[in-house]
């Protein structure tokens, strides 16, 4: 269309009827048309011959222009059906080379496919053989009848694939037992986890009470009675979660992690009111918290306070006062938020009410007796191994054996098995075997009984001295039981004696109370007076406390008897043995530090044949001396003389007997003679005769 047209006629047109910048818009319009009409005859002709599509620069140039426009002025409908086109056509390509027939395949496609599909048969193959036991997450979930048929099937207990279904199964029971504990199970829980092998699996044990502590935080009295047990049995578990408890609130505390820091310092609260944790690590970690407050670490040191402020106010109060002060003072500096100022005038009326809503161990959770508790001494900035190696599977080459142990060390906790090997014995046993085993059992029994009676009899003396003042029901609670058995009445007399050895541990108002039980059970006769044998009267053999008891004890025993009752008993020709220690004659000075005692007390009546015994002190001295002297000179005589000199011997003798008895009549005469004064300084140089 374009050739036909008359292009100076056209010029000539312009020319005349319209100015250059019309003719300008004219003339670009014209070229546009034209190479759009080109384009569209280049497409009609368009054949897939190299030779056709080799095109000049300026050409290239002009399509790709062309089509910027033609693709600017389409729709968007436009542009997604020409993509839609497009998508099908290559979907029928791939499905057609897909679905083509093998007989148009060439051999070497069709070998190079055969080798592929033989590779994914054989990762097959490797997949279905790798035990999903064996891996690292434990593989896919297996029924525990599934894997108790699993274990049976293995004959090599000591396996690797043995071992480690039995601890995924380890793993799976401790678990499922934490998770269920709580404060009416936790007894039935206690035995069942027992069963299991809690000494290979310590490290699960561990890492699964700090994952329910820290995912239910308000069940951490459970958990804390819980460890409480377990330490109780294996202290070495109980050293494990608080150490890795005292590391994850220091993480905690470094990352400026509060929730971290409130569960671990809960959990700690919790332990050391079950006196698994000291109260040193409680106060450092107050401390710690407090030394730099901020609003988080402000309310995790009230959170810890509540759960263990009444326990530490009972171990430790002077440490819990100074947290208080420190709390005061934080107060009263006024650069906390307001929200956090509340938190802590609340909980100075907490402390104001005694922590009633916070007791120590809540009810149904004192499981553990105080003499089988283990308090664990660890301070906050030592450095702690967590050993997480124990919470991953390891081969053990003593597995059998190891499990053995511990199945005999479960029947000793759990007192198991007893009826078993009691009917083994029966049944391979001859009668007098029967015999000594029951004779044994009952030894065993009267030991342990003894044992259970006397730790009942110091818990009566130990309440009694707990108390301000002597209360008389323990001295008679106490005489009862000594009553009822002799066996209660030898265990009072040993204590007795172990108390008096020790009683300078014991505070002035416990020591009182502890010798006027005494006094009472002597008074009544529930304990022989015997048990005198171990006081032993000299200023060497007593310090201050024996001396404050001894002293207590006899005044009240003076206010029970009566002065003169208890002088007669002193005086039981029977009983002395006991007394020579109490009352001592072997040495003047002991004798003289007896005497001065009592009569300090006010009982210088009990003293009376102690001073006869003073007076006839130097008596006795010279006595001695002489006796002394007549078997020095009788073994210096000469053996070999005759009859003779044996009369003549004998008649010396019988002289110097004379003559020494005369001496000794003289003394005796000059020492009465002497005044006071004298007859001490002459008592003194015969002392220091001896």
């Amino acid at each position: 269309m374009l050739q036909n047209w008359n292009i100076s006629a056209l010029l000539y047109y312009v020319a005349t009827n319209i100015n250059a910048i019309a003719f300008l818009g004219l003339l670009l319009k014209i070229v546009v048309s034209w190479v759009v009409c080109r384009d569209m005859e280049r497409d009609r002709s368009w054949s897939p011959s190299p030779r056709k599509r080799r095109y000049s620069d300026d050409s290239r140039y002009d399509e790709e222009y062309s089509r910027r426009d033609y693709y600017d002025d389409r729709s968007s409908d436009g542009r997604d059906r020409h993509y839609d086109r497009w998508e099908d056509r290559e979907y029928d390509r791939r499905k057609q080379r897909r679905y083509s027939s093998p007989d148009r395949r060439s051999p070497e496609r069709s070998t190079g496919q055969s080798s592929l599909a033989q590779d994914e048969t054989a990762s097959k193959k490797k997949k279905e053989e790798v035990d999903p036991i064996l891996t690292r997450t434990g593989g896919a979930y297996i029924p525990p009848a599934k894997l108790r048929m699993m274990q049976e099937q293995i004959t090599d207990k000591n396996s690797l694939a043995y071992q480690r279904m039995s601890w995924e199964a380890l793993k799976k029971s401790i678990n499922g037992l934490v998770n269920k504990v709580n404060v009416s199970n936790i007894e039935n829980i206690i035995h069942e986890l027992l069963q299991e092998n809690i000494v290979r699996g310590r490290g699960l044990l561990s890492r699964s009470i700090l994952q329910a502590q820290s995912a239910s935080p308000i069940f951490t009295h459970v958990y804390a009675a819980l460890v409480a047990i377990i330490n109780s049995k294996f202290p070495n578990i109980g050293e494990l979660i608080l150490k890795r408890l005292i590391l994850n609130f220091r993480k905690g505390y470094r990352r400026n992690d509060k929730q971290l820091c409130l569960t671990s310092s809960k959990f700690v609260a919790h332990l050391m009111n079950q006196n698994v944790a000291h109260e040193v690590l409680c106060l450092e970690m107050l401390t710690l918290l407090l030394e730099r407050p901020t609003d988080d670490s402000i309310e995790v040191a009230i959170g810890f306070i509540k759960e263990s402020g009444l326990k530490l106010t009972e171990v430790s109060p002077r440490g819990i006062n100074a947290i208080f002060d420190r709390l005061r003072h934080i107060l009263h500096e006024s650069k906390i938020d307001m929200r956090v100022q509340y938190m802590i005038e609340v909980m100075f009326a907490v402390r104001k009410d005694g922590f009633k809503d916070h007791p120590i161990i809540p009810e149904g959770l004192d499981l553990v007796e105080e003499e089988d508790q283990f308090t664990h001494m660890l301070p906050l900035e030592d450095d702690y191994n967590p050993e997480d190696v124990l919470n991953v599977f390891k081969m053990d080459p003593n597995f059998m054996e190891n499990e053995e142990k511990y199945k005999m060390l479960k029947k000793e906790i759990l007192d198991e098995g007893d009826t078993e090997s009691e009917g083994n014995e029966e049944a391979g046993s001859s009668e007098e075997d029967e015999e000594d085993d029951e004779e044994e059992d009952e030894d065993g029994k009267n030991i342990l009984f003894f044992i259970t009676q006397k730790e009942l009899c110091n818990m009566i003396l130990d309440c009694c001295a707990q108390q301000r003042t002597y209360e008389k029901f323990f001295g008679l609670l106490a005489g009862r039981f000594c009553m009822l058995k002799k066996d209660y009445m030898e265990s009072f007399e040993a204590i007795f004696k172990e108390q008096y050895d020790t009683i300078h541990r014991l505070e002035t108002n416990k020591l009182r109370n502890v010798a006027k039980m005494f006094a009472h059970l002597l008074y009544t006769d529930s304990i022989p007076w015997s048990v005198l044998e171990c006081i032993i009267l000299s200023e060497e053999t007593t310090t201050s406390s024996s001396r404050i008891f001894v002293k207590i004890f006899f005044q009240e025993l003076s206010e029970y008897m009566g002065l003169p009752n208890l002088n007669a008993r002193l005086k039981d020709e029977t009983l002395q043995p006991f007394f020579e220690g109490l009352l001592p004659r072997d040495n003047p000075r002991n004798t003289r530090f007896a005497i001065n005692f009592f009569t300090s007390i006010g009982l210088g009546g009990l003293t009376d044949e102690l001073r006869e015994h003073l007076k006839n002190a130097p008596k006795l001295i010279m006595t001695q001396k002489q006796n002394v002297e007549s078997s020095d000179s009788s073994s210096s005589s000469d053996t070999d003389s005759s009859s003779d000199s044996d009369s003549d011997s004998s008649s010396s003798s019988s002289e110097s007997s004379s003559s020494s008895d005369s001496s000794s009549s003289s003394d005796i005469q000059l020492f009465a003679s002497l005044t006071s004064f004298s007859r001490y300084v002459y008592y003194c140089f015969c002392v220091y005769l001896l």
